[in-house]
């Protein structure tokens, strides 16, 4: 940001990075072994809406390409937008591989269309034993590149901070984790 862009108040989004994402499938055999945790079968890229025309020009686009990624790697995609207007795509796939390419691939597509400041997160769903629920999330921020995990307890919007700091510790040599704890955000009723 420039002297002028401060100035005059203008504010440029980050553009959003996604290559560290794949990190998550190196760290497969941890989860799984060590802490007992699954792939749930599906992850989602959750993005903020775009304007009515570019969000037609992106639609056509991404339409045809989320149809191709689906049937190269046998995954579902599917779109929902939640209560507060976030767009999820949403793809459902028993492999974390394949889910973690199709999430890169549409952050890719959505990043070289001009869409990277809209990415917010990736985020995939994890069961396990031990868990409160059996369900623990790793969200990947595409602003900073990093993941961060969140771990909902019981009913309404409550959190185990306890179990996420924990689960912190114990990928922190594998993730690449968010080290600023105010920007863990909670995926409260995430429609995956």
């Amino acid at each position: 940001m420039g002297f002028l862009d401060v100035a005059f108040g203008r504010k440029r989004l980050k553009e959003a990075s996604d290559e560290r994402l794949f990190a998550l499938t190196t760290a497969q055999v941890t989860l799984d072994v060590e802490l007992g945790l699954r792939t749930a079968g599906s992850a989602a890229v959750v993005f903020k809406p775009l304007s009515a025309g570019e969000f037609v020009r992106a639609d056509n686009e991404m339409a045809s390409l989320l149809e191709t990624v689906a049937q190269s790697t046998g995954s579902k995609i599917e779109r929902k937008t939640d209560d507060m207007g976030f767009e999820w795509l949403i793809v459902r796939d028993p492999d974390i591989e394949d889910l973690v390419t199709t999430a890169h691939l549409i952050g890719s597509e959505l990043k070289a269309r001009g869409f990277g400041p809209q990415l917010l997160a990736a985020v995939f769903p994890f069961d396990g034993k031990g868990f409160d629920g059996g369900r623990v999330y790793w969200v990947y921020g595409f602003k900073r590149g990093a993941f961060w995990p969140f771990v909902p307890e019981g009913e309404g919007k409550k959190r185990d901070n306890a179990e996420e700091l924990e689960l912190k510790a114990k990928l922190e040599k594998e993730l690449p984790i968010e080290q600023d704890l105010t920007r863990w955000f909670g995926v409260f009723d995430a429609p995956l």
